[in-house]
């Protein structure tokens, strides 16, 4: 019988590379909380209007690439290509934004059904932070020194921040015009995507990868020329809080985010490391954004982060993540598995923080020290007929010549976690 591959564009998650998705969740999980933003789990399917009402019917995301069907109640569902429109969906559904402030985030898959690439899957995850009722330049700092204490506490480099500004509403749609105006006289060169992109968002055409479109994208007039007193105000003042916390950036003029919702502030962390895929995390402000989705007019501000792609620096950085391998691997005879048992339980119960690993399936003392020295552990604890019935375990070192010690097996516990700078918890 043939075995089933996975589908096109998904990956296993492997307990090697385990270790470094555990770095990164608990890292994320640290810092949120150094900046109070709570986390919010939101569902991985939504209604498809949902993504079409707040992405853009003219973004690829809606045009190409969601995963969408109708369920057996005729429901059109998608699962989630991003997680922004989701959590707005869930703090308007419960109500969240009658105290107007609001700061969480998320982490978990989104989906698209994009071309498979290094760093870029069609089930792949995200790390979302979202601040709802904060107008100024304010949150927007923080948000981005946010991602940079990320980078930093994950050891990570060789980053540049990139930042612009989309302006008002009403700064936007007349730079739209300008910029239909302009596309329209070069009209013959474009290529029939942006044609399409045209007439229902000429903004699009600026994030054009076709190399035959640079040369006139080059020239089109930028938005950061049309700002308002209003958004170059704005725009200002977010630039001189980050250079008073010491973040430096580029201004890039020609980005424009992929999404329909984005207002003001945009910004990239970009790197070298991997390749085409350059943009490791991303977002900017979307003022407009709950209201159109139905809840209070309340100005928001996010960003997203690829999983996969921090994942992939930090091992292209050689940043080591936390080991995973047992502390104590224990070893016993054929008439003491059962009380060697009952041993590793009495031992994870007693010492704080203690790995184990009980030996299973047998094998003589020979086969069980090989896999005690293949698991890693630095310790193994020796359960004989002769020490079970003298009340000892042996205690053997595997990773020095320092000598195996016999030790009492009411004292085991004492020992061990002093052997491996652990404590003993107090007894309830």
């Amino acid at each position: 019988m043939n075995k089933i591959e996975p589908l096109r564009g998904v990956h296993d998650v492997l307990p090697a590379q385990s270790p470094y998705w555990q770095l990164l969740e608990s890292t994320v999980r640290a810092v949120m909380a150094e900046y109070s933003y709570e986390e919010l789990r939101v569902p991985i399917i939504e209604q498809t209007q949902l993504f079409k009402r707040s992405i853009g019917d003219f973004t690829d995301i809606v045009e190409k690439e969601m995963f969408s069907f109708v369920d057996q109640g005729e429901d059109h569902i998608t699962l989630r290509p991003e997680a922004t429109a989701g959590m707005v969906r869930s703090v308007i559904s419960n109500g969240m934004l009658r105290d107007g402030r609001l700061r969480v985030w998320c982490m978990g898959p989104m989906f698209r059904r994009e071309r498979p690439q290094a760093g870029r899957y069609r089930q792949f995850h995200q790390i979302d932070v979202e601040s709802f009722g904060f107008a100024g330049p304010d949150v927007d700092a923080e948000l981005i020194l946010l991602s940079a204490r990320l980078f930093k506490r994950l050891g990570i480099g060789r980053l540049r921040l990139q930042l612009n500004s989309l302006g008002t509403p009403a700064v936007r749609a007349a730079y739209r015009e300008q910029l239909s105006g302009y596309f329209r006289g070069h009209e013959a060169q474009l290529d029939e995507d942006s044609k399409r992109r045209l007439i229902g968002n000429p903004l699009r055409i600026l994030d054009s990868k076709n190399p035959e479109m640079q040369r006139v994208v080059a020239d089109a007039p930028l938005m950061i020329d049309s700002l308002d007193e209003e958004s170059r105000t704005h725009f200002d003042l977010l630039c001189a809080r980050l250079r008073a916390a010491g973040v430096d950036y580029e201004i890039n003029p020609r980005l424009v985010r992929g999404l329909d919702y984005y207002t003001h502030t945009v910004f990239e962390w970009v790197t070298d490391i991997l390749g085409s895929q350059s943009t490791v995390c991303a977002g900017g402000r979307y003022d407009g954004l709950v209201a159109q989705l139905g809840g209070p007019a309340t100005p928001g501000i996010g960003w997203a982060m690829g999983q996969e792609r921090v994942i992939l620096m930090l091992e292209k950085l050689g940043i080591a993540a936390p080991r995973q391998r047992p502390d104590v691997y224990v070893v016993m005879g054929a008439g003491e598995e059962i009380a060697g048992l009952a041993l590793a339980e009495r031992l994870r119960n007693e010492v704080s923080g203690l790995k184990l690993q009980l030996n299973l399936g047998g094998g003589n003392f020979k086969t069980q020290f090989k896999r005690a020295d293949k698991s890693g552990a630095d310790f193994a604890v020796v359960l004989g007929e002769e020490e079970f019935k003298r009340g000892v375990a042996a205690l053997k070192p595997l990773r020095a010549d320092t000598g195996q010690e016999e030790c009492p097996i009411d004292r085991l516990s004492e020992r061990i976690a002093a052997l491996l700078g652990l404590s003993v918890r107090t007894a309830e």
